[in-house]
């Protein structure tokens, strides 16, 4: 079932036109991720899909009997709200039939008049709830807000004292729990720490309703999405596959383009030289072969389509300029507080020369503050820290704070590498898109990804042999991430990264360090490794409540399917069993009527013995075998 058409739909503001002639449709099961560089449309194409702006051309049909839920829908607009009530509020319909039914319940109790219509009522009311999964709201609403991060406690506080982050969460609540049948995800894994993201990803997977998500997580696209679209050069294009899978599909098809195109263009270019040759000649008959080839070239460029480059992506790589030793950092019974409040304690690891080592954990556990700590921004309340020999530390911070923001991009530059000239200092500025005049731009008007480029070019040049990164993914887009994580993969330095990006960790840990306010646990390996080894009291994701229902539906199922090939197996012996008795019961009657027994007392009372106990083991056979019929029927 098609849940939305998309036809020739374009898009502009003022002389900018951010895509054009756009066609795909949504249908009934698709999960699909939406990818393009900063600024290409993709918001934009979902405030067109829920009616908040008008197209400039083409057509967007939306199935009448469907809902479309978008998380601006569900903004949180009474701050004295709590927080569990304001999720809560999505199942409004519900909570007004229970209202209902408790008023029918009082005036049957009173024994009001019209007690036939009333109880007519009460029926209907209950049969909605029931079928409708009314019963469940405030369950599923307890869930969905335990599974992204809350507690009880901070269930029972008022919006007003909530973060930003945790309005957004309560807002992306609303949303998952609405009844709409397709919804439009804006990056939903912002603000969400791993069990989070880890949690919405079961949610989405189980809850089988089709959706549309904009996301950077490459690890979540994968785990979640079944088609990947595309926004680039104002064009969509549609790939039936997650993420990972359509890197190579996407780089197939454009190396089959460019080959179309190379080939076309050679044989324009030997045509024109038969034309040319043909002119020369100047006879009749090679001006009708002119004319020919002519027209073949004409052909030929009208249906030939030139290769687009792909929009702007920075380039670039990253390399120590000096080699440390090979014992890089030592940190032994570490502890830090903020204001006599514990933070963590007995913080214990070792850092060896070209290892790449993460640091995870739930938020507020300390992972950035650890960072601190290291570069001597933090002073431990005990334990020591040593940096091993020729050790240079280079340092990304998430916060983007140390930078002028009166200063602009060039100036930036040219302030902490006074030895480069203005030409090196464009070049290296245009490898990071900040070409012609952005590069005076002031650092106070850049976005937050912008500000990313501007502390990834200076990470670059000062050459650092020990990186400390602190979320370095955030606030870029896809491509850019795909050129960070290339930089870091031929970086021959030493790393140690704090990230919730999966996808980064899989594709580079050699270690992961998970963080609590007792130490570190070490695990070897991949992002995927830490998974199977991780200890599931201390790392594992938070469980939503509907996901453990659907665990213990899945294990009573195993157990009934196991009884029920038992009694299938019983069953089949019982009926052999009945066999052998029966035939044991037959020859008995026939040893019993022989004339040779029938003078023997002694024979006759054996045999005798034997057809009562054969014939009371018959009886129980055919009890046994009626009920395990009736059981298995």
């Amino acid at each position: 079932m098609s849940l939305i058409t998309v036809t020739d739909l374009s898009m502009s503001f003022g002389e900018q036109t951010l895509f054009e002639n756009m066609n795909f449709e949504i249908q009934k099961g698709d999960r699909i991720g939406l990818i393009g560089v900063n600024g290409c449309g993709k918001t934009t194409l979902f405030k067109l899909l829920t009616g908040e702006y008008s197209q400039t051309g083409g057509s967007i049909i939306i199935n009448k009997s469907i809902n479309v839920g978008y998380m601006e829908q569900h903004v949180c607009r009474n701050p004295g709200r709590l927080a569990y009530d304001e999720v809560l509020s999505v199942f409004s319909e519900f909570l007004s039939m229970e209202d209902e039914l408790e008023e029918i319940r009082l005036k049957i109790g009173a024994g009001e008049n019209d007690l036939t219509a009333l109880v007519e009522r009460q029926a209907f009311l209950q049969d909605q709830l029931v079928s409708r999964g009314g019963l469940t709201c405030r369950s599923r609403a307890r869930s969905a807000l335990l599974g992204l991060g809350f507690d009880d406690e901070r269930m029972q506080l008022p919006i007003s004292k909530l973060s930003g982050g945790q309005r957004a969460k309560l807002q992306l609540a609303k949303l998952l729990l609405c009844e709409a049948q397709l919804l439009l995800l804006d990056e939903p894994t912002n603000h969400l720490d791993t069990a989070a993201v880890e949690w919405l990803e079961a949610f989405l997977n189980e809850s089988g309703k089709s959706f549309m998500v904009i996301s950077h997580d490459r690890y979540f696209l994968d785990k979640t999405t079944n088609k990947t679209f595309e926004l680039e050069n104002r064009k969509m294009t549609r790939y039936n596959v997650s993420y990972s899978s359509y890197l190579p599909q996407k780089a197939e098809a454009e190396l089959a383009r460019q080959r179309v195109y190379d080939n076309t263009m050679k044989e324009i270019n030997r045509l024109e030289g038969i034309v040319e040759q043909q002119r020369r000649w100047n006879r009749e008959k090679n001006i009708r072969t002119a004319e020919s080839k002519l027209k073949q070239i004409e052909r030929l460029e009208r249906d030939l389509e030139r290769p687009e480059n792909a929009p702007g992506a920075i380039s670039f790589g990253l390399s120590a300029r000096n080699r440390s030793g090979d014992d890089v950092l030592e940190l032994d019974k570490i502890a830090l507080s903020f204001d006599s409040v514990p933070l963590f304690r007995d913080v214990s690891f070792e850092l060896h020369r070209g290892e790449r080592v993460f640091i995870l954990g739930p938020n507020g556990c300390g992972k950035t503050s650890l960072l601190k700590t290291i570069l001597g921004k933090y002073r431990a309340d005990s334990g020591r820290i040593r940096f091993g020999t020729g050790v240079k530390t280079g340092y990304y911070d998430q916060i983007q704070t140390g930078m002028d923001s009166d200063k602009t991009v060039f100036g930036e530059i040219s302030d902490s590498f006074p030895a480069m000239t203005n030409t090196e200092i464009r070049s290296t500025l245009a490898r990071f898109l900040f070409k012609n005049d952005d590069v005076f731009k002031h650092l106070s008007a850049l976005s937050g990804g912008e500000r990313a480029r501007v502390l990834l070019t200076e990470l670059m040049l000062r050459g650092d042999n020990l990186l400390l990164l602190d979320e370095p993914t955030n606030h870029l887009d896809i491509s850019s991430c795909e050129a960070l994580q290339s930089a870091l993969e031929a970086y021959d330095g030493t790393l140690l990264i704090v990230s919730h990006d999966r996808y980064l960790i899989n594709a580079l840990a050699d270690r992961i360090l998970y963080l609590t306010s007792e130490g570190v646990q070490q695990f070897e390996g991949s992002y995927e490794d830490y998974i199977k080894k991780a200890d599931p009291f201390s790392a594992a994701p938070v469980q939503s409540e509907q996901k453990k229902e659907k665990q213990t539906e899945y294990k009573n199922k195993k157990e009934q399917d196991a009884r029920r090939r038992k009694d299938r197996v019983r069953l089949g012996k019982l009926e052999a069993e009945i066999a052998e008795a029966e035939n044991r019961l037959r020859e008995n009657n026939e040893e019993m009527s022989r004339p040779e027994n029938a003078a023997d007392y002694e024979r006759l009372m054996e045999i005798t013995d034997i057809i009562d106990k054969t014939e009371k083991l018959l009886e129980a056979l055919y009890s046994e075998w009626e009920e395990l019929s009736e059981r298995l029927e």
